[in-house]
Order: C-alpha cells, then sequence, then structure tokens
C-alpha cells in the first residue's frame, strides 16, 4: 500500500500524471481526476474518504439517497432492546466537510459507461473519470413473502424496529421461525447471532417456546463451534436448528412456512430472502449475460470490473470470495482507494493487496463471541485467498468480548464516516 509519505508528497507536488487525459475524446478536461461513488455504506463512505485524505486534489462525489447509515452491525441489539437506533446510525457530515466529499443526496439511475456519466433519478448528470459502486445488496423474491408485513431486517433501519415488533409480538410458548439463505450472503455469523438473541430475549422474558432456524446450508457457515455450542447447550430445549431446509413460500394468512421438507407453523417470523449484487450492478452489465452470476467479477488488486472499464465493484456487490461484511468492505475499500490514487498518479495497484475481516456476535445478553481471517492475493489464481491460520473464532463466549465488542464497532464507524 501507498505509504503516508508517499502519499504526503503527491499530494503536495500535485502530480496527477493522467489527470489530462482522462477525460472522454471531444469532451473538455476537467481541472482534477473525477471519482463518483454510489453507496453510502461502509464501502461507499470509506473509500470517499480515503481517497480524498491520500489525495485532496482528486474530486469525489458520493451519491446517496439517506441522510445517514444505518448499520446492520449491531443492529441486532436494538432487535432485543439492548441499544437504541441512534448508536447504529452514521452521518456523513464528517465526509463533507472534513475531507470536502461532495455529496448527492439522490438516487443513481442509470450508467452510461461509455461516455462515464452518471444519471440520478432527480435528472442530474455527474461525469467520472472512475466510478465506484458499492450498492449493497439485492433480494431473490419468495413467493407470499412482503417484507414490508414480514420484515427481514437485512438492511437495516426501519425493518429493524420492525422486526423488534416481531419479537414482542410472540406469546408465552410461542414459535418463531426464522430463516438463512445459502451462502453467500451478507454476514456470515449474523443470522445464527440473531436466532441466539432471539432464543436469550424470550428466556428472559419468560416467553420461552422455540425458535426454529430453518438453515438452507448444509451445516453452520461461520462460527460452528461457537453456534452449535450454543444451539445445542446454551439454548438447549429452545432452538430448534434445522440445516438444509430452504424457505420455498411463505403464507402469511394462515401463519405458515414452506420449506423442501415441511410446512410449519408459526407465531413471528423472520425470512431472509437469498441475495445478489445491488440492482444497479446487473444494469450496469456487470454481470455479463450468464443470468446465474450474482455477484461481480473483479481484479481484487483495484476492484475494477473484468467486464467493464474504469468501473469498480466493493463491499457486499463484489465477487472476489471474500466475505461480506462491514470490517471487509472497510478494508476492500482502502485497498481500492489506494489503487485510484496510483492510477491518478501513472502507477499501477499494490501487487500484493491484503485485507482483514472481523467480527463480534453477541451470544446471549451479556456474552459474545468473535471471528477473524486474513486474505492476501494469490498471482497465481488472481483471487484473494484467507492466509494460512488466521481463520479464527473465539475459545468461548464470554463478557470481555461483549464489552470489546462496542469498541471494535466505535472503531470501525469512525474509520469509515468520521
Amino acid at each position: 500500500m501507498f505509504s503516508n509519505n508517499r502519499r504526503k508528497l503527491l499530494q503536495a507536488s500535485g502530480v496527477l500524471a493522467a489527470a489530462g487525459s482522462l477525460g472522454v475524446a471531444g469532451r473538455a478536461q476537467a481541472a482534477a481526476p473525477r471519482v463518483v461513488v454510489v453507496g453510502g455504506g461502509f464501502a461507499g463512505a470509506t473509500v470517499a474518504k480515503y481517497v480524498r485524505l491520500w489525495n485532496p486534489q482528486i474530486q469525489v462525489t458520493l451519491i446517496e439517497p439517506n441522510p445517514s447509515h444505518v448499520s446492520c452491525i449491531l443492529s441486532n441489539l436494538v432487535m432485543t432492546g439492548a441499544t437504541g437506533m441512534s448508536t447504529i446510525t452514521l452521518r456523513y457530515d464528517a465526509l463533507r466537510t472534513k475531507y470536502g466529499v461532495n455529496l448527492v443526496a439522490d438516487r443513481a439511475a442509470g450508467i452510461d459507461t461509455v461516455n462515464r456519466v452518471v444519471t440520478t433519478a432527480n435528472g442530474s448528470r455527474l461525469p467520472y473519470d472512475k466510478l465506484v459502486l458499492a450498492p449493497g445488496i439485492d433480494f431473490d423474491p419468495i413467493p407470499g413473502l412482503d417484507s414490508a408485513v414480514l420484515p427481514h431486517a437485512w438492511q437495516a433501519g426501519p425493518q429493524t424496529l420492525a422486526l423488534k415488533a416481531q419479537l414482542d409480538s410472540v406469546p408465552a410458548g410461542g414459535t418463531f421461525v426464522m430463516s438463512i439463505p445459502k451462502a453467500p450472503y451478507r454476514c456470515p455469523p449474523g443470522p445464527y447471532e440473531r436466532a441466539c438473541l432471539l432464543a436469550d430475549s424470550l428466556l428472559r422474558r419468560r416467553r420461552a417456546g422455540k425458535v426454529i432456524v430453518l438453515d438452507a446450508n448444509s451445516d453452520v457457515v461461520a462460527e460452528p463451534h461457537t453456534f452449535h455450542t450454543a444451539f445445542q447447550t446454551t439454548y438447549a430445549g429452545v432452538i430448534d436448528y434445522r440445516p438444509s431446509s430452504e424457505v420455498l413460500a411463505v403464507d402469511w394468512a394462515a401463519r405458515k412456512i414452506v420449506t423442501n421438507w415441511e410446512t410449519i407453523a408459526f407465531d413471528a417470523a423472520n425470512v431472509i430472502p437469498p441475495q445478489r449484487a445491488g440492482k444497479l450492478v446487473a444494469a450496469a452489465g456487470l454481470l455479463g449475460s450468464d443470468p446465474a452470476t450474482r455477484w461481480a467479477p473483479v481484479n481484487p488488486l483495484s476492484y475494477e470490473s473484468k467486464l467493464v472499464p474504469n468501473v469498480h465493484v466493493i463491499g457486499d456487490s463484489q465477487g472476489t470470495g471474500q466475505p461480506k461484511s462491514g470490517h471487509m468492505a472497510n478494508a476492500q475499500a482502502k485497498v481500492c482507494a489506494d489503487a485510484l490514487v496510483r492510477y491518478f498518479a501513472g502507477e499501477q495497484p499494490d501487487p500484493a493487496p491484503m485485507t482483514s475481516s472481523a467480527c463480534y456476535s453477541p451470544i446471549t445478553a451479556t456474552t459474545a463471541s468473535w471471528l477473524t481471517v486474513v486474505f492476501a492475493y494469490d498471482p497465481a489464481t488472481g483471487l484473494m485467498k484467507p492466509v494460512p491460520n488466521t481463520l479464527a473464532e473465539a475459545p468461548a463466549p464470554t463478557k470481555g468480548h461483549y464489552e470489546d465488542m462496542f469498541g471494535w464497532a466505535r472503531n470501525l464507524f469512525a474509520d469509515s464516516f468520521s
């Protein structure tokens, strides 16, 4: 990666070798390179911040319709009432006032990748030299599932509170059914964490019935030791874990869920649909012609699309095999930002980038576990691969890990948004 001295030298000397040659033929050259970022989650906010931090001569515009980002990290604690929405609501003020990012409160509606222009819903046309897409995830439809009625809450915000209302509605001895989609999906440990907190909350409220977990995967996909122990010991008799169980349809009126094995009645439910790259990624042709492609193929040295030049995809929508999480999105954004700064200086990307993913999972109201892994670029395959012996999970959930979780989240929030 760039050293701080190297970045300062670029900033001081104004070395922007590519700035005069990046415009489309016949178009007047801009005074400085233009980077447009679509999506203000952890990936988009971080890349916008760090491009400006590492070279403030680059113009950065962030297109995001919402005035703040509501983090999925810690959102399960809002569901249980352990924390409030204000804890996970992150504003963009510092990006604008501290780093000089131009914020456009609108929604990207279309991309002209030939003339390098983004069109917004309100009709604005924003030219770019480099475009970074960080739109997050989109969902496959499930027959009968209306997320306005039965929230998936896999995008934090109003649905988080709607899920809390679902939990609050469970009668004593009732049944709460939740589903886990086939991997890959956003936040691998997240659904298992949610199942634990649902069971914990029902026990603490003396409503204990059943939390039926329908996992479309053949086994727990993240922190298997932690969650199998929690399901079989901590919540024995409450959590009923059913692997290889895929939700096929939902009948809200009858309060039943149809799976590939059976039909299950519920008092409350949380169905998390299968996921894919955000709609804008597909609309821009970044998935190719194969309808089975769910995530954008990119070069992990810069996260530039393998199909469309000058468009980069980071965060949940990228298809590098790295986990989809806020921490990983932050790490990918820094690799991308570094590559963009190098590009405008006429240099090649870092040939050996590394990323890391870490997360904490609350298991009870007072204990948490953690998971960590480091990825490195493998030139033989052109992929990011886990570094041997770096994939690890906590031996056991503890109170200390629960307290550390909030410090980890605060640091990540600040690194992306402050």
